[in-house]
């Protein structure tokens, strides 16, 4: 019961304590545990039997003494205090501030383990967001309260493009504005600092709300900053009725933290010593975006995560590209060649494109032209391979003017400065500019009505 302090501390290992008490207990329940000294620390009821209650600490275990340590169940799920306040704010991964200013003037607090979103509910994504990345806008469009990953490598610039999306941003036909959610899970203080300059730099601070749990934080503490991070998204987006979108980095330190806490609690290990239940533990979270009948408001989100050696079957990535709606992969190959962003243009897919462009939404040539560069890359990659046993001249005239297209596609067209903003007719007109490299009759993919009209004219 609330107020009431217990003793009956069975084992501490790691940041997993099992207690004797187990009437009147439910799962997720708060526990506040007092060591000798009075010190307190907060944990999550994980684990219920007849005999013992198993709770999770967040933070350091070291102190606890099994003899003098008290326990309160506190009767409520860990909560976030959520308002208007929220924006402009940094947190750390429970949801305390750490910006120099109090907490938010609020009596208003949201249950962090979230609700879930009602199928029936949902209204099926649409309208097109322009993040002003030609790479992403032209050829793996985002639509707004879509789920798209960016599936990443140690040493990409993953970081840089997310501030990029958060700095641009918006939605076409409408001057409602985005408000932007972001959480940092076993981030790097550098990584953290940038974050934090970059949006006070171009000013968008004052609309983004900012978890971050830094790498020397507990374990535990990364499983929560996300649900805190999604809690706060819901409160803006659904009883506010704002545009939101979250950006979760980085998902891998997420489900590193989820092994580690897995195997500290003895349960039988999965795929590389992942839990049996990691699909479900990122759907929990990932299924946490979308949009609702009734509210104005939106989620989109999009996680980030580092493949282990760019593996792109690696349990992580793979489970991810199961629950969301497509990935934007970051090529290493691009990146050694000093093209940024280095989007990768055929592994990336956004399966939900077609809903979000076209007439009234982007432009009539929006579709074809993002297939056709699609199916002229992908003729470019074989005849790289085969130039690569032949020699590239002993090449036919087409296949040399593939290798040029190829060359200008990830030059001009993927590679842009990480502050140029480009509208979505200026990213169809340079994939027009660079489609004319090749001859007409190889433009299969696009309708003729659409070649007479934006087709520029070949210069010899």
């Amino acid at each position: 019961m609330k107020g009431i302090e217990y003793r009956g501390v069975t084992s501490v290992d790691g940041p997993i304590v099992v207690l004797k008490r187990t009437e009147n207990v439910f799962y997720n329940e708060t526990v506040c545990v007092r060591d000798r000294l009075g010190e307190k620390r907060t944990g999550k009821v994980v684990d219920i039997s007849e005999e013992a209650v198993v709770v999770q600490i967040f933070g350091s275990t070291t102190g606890i003494d099994l003899d003098e340590a008290t326990f309160e169940f506190l009767e409520e799920p860990l909560e976030l205090r959520v308002g208007e306040g929220l924006l402009g704010r940094v947190f750390n991964g429970l949801g305390k501030p750490i910006d120099g200013f109090p907490e938010i003037v609020s009596s208003e607090k949201r249950n962090v383990n979230g609700n879930p979103m009602n199928p029936y509910a949902r209204i099926y994504p649409r309208d097109f967001i322009q993040t002003g990345i030609s790479s992403i806008d032209g050829m793996n469009s985002l639509v707004r309260g879509q789920k798209l990953p960016i599936f990443s490598g140690n040493g990409l610039p993953h970081n840089k493009l997310a501030a990029q999306i958060i700095r641009q941003a918006k939605l076409r036909n409408s001057d409602e504005k985005f408000v932007m959610v972001f959480a940092g899970m076993g981030i790097k203080y550098d990584v953290a600092k940038f974050f934090v300059d970059t949006f006070e730099e171009s000013g968008v601070l004052a609309n983004v709300v900012m978890f971050q749990s830094l790498a020397d934080a507990p374990s535990i503490e990364r499983i929560i900053t996300p649900r805190c991070a999604l809690t706060a998204a819901e409160y803006l987006a659904f009883e506010k009725g704002m545009h939101v979108l979250v950006v979760l980095t980085d998902m891998t330190n997420y489900c590193e933290a989820l092994r580690e806490i897995s195997t500290t609690r003895g349960e039988v290990p999965g795929r590389k010593g992942y839990p049996g239940y990691l699909y479900s533990d990122l759907a929990e979270l990932y299924e946490r975006a979308g949009r609702v009948k009734g509210s104005e408001g939106s989620i989109t989100q999009i996680p980030i995560l580092t493949m282990p050696n760019d593996d792109i079957s690696h349990p992580i990535p793979d489970l991810t590209g199961y629950i969301t709606e497509g990935q934007i992969v970051l090529g290493r190959e691009l990146f050694q060649e000093g093209i940024y962003p280095p989007v990768a243009g055929l592994p990336s897919l956004s399966r939900l494109m077609k809903d979000g462009i076209g007439p009234d939404m982007t432009r009539e040539d929006h579709a074809n032209v993002s297939s056709q560069l699609f199916a002229s890359y992908s003729k470019v990659k074989s005849i790289r391979n085969l130039a690569a046993i032949i020699g590239e001249e002993e090449l036919s005239e087409l296949d040399r003017a593939y290798l040029h297209f190829g060359k200008r596609l990830e030059e001009e067209f993927f590679a842009q400065g990480e502050y140029e903003d480009r509208t979505i007719e200026q990213t169809l007109d340079i994939g027009w500019k660079i489609l004319a490299e090749l001859p007409k009759e190889e433009l299969t993919r696009i309708k003729p009505e659409f070649i007479e009209k934006y087709l520029p004219p070949v210069v010899e």
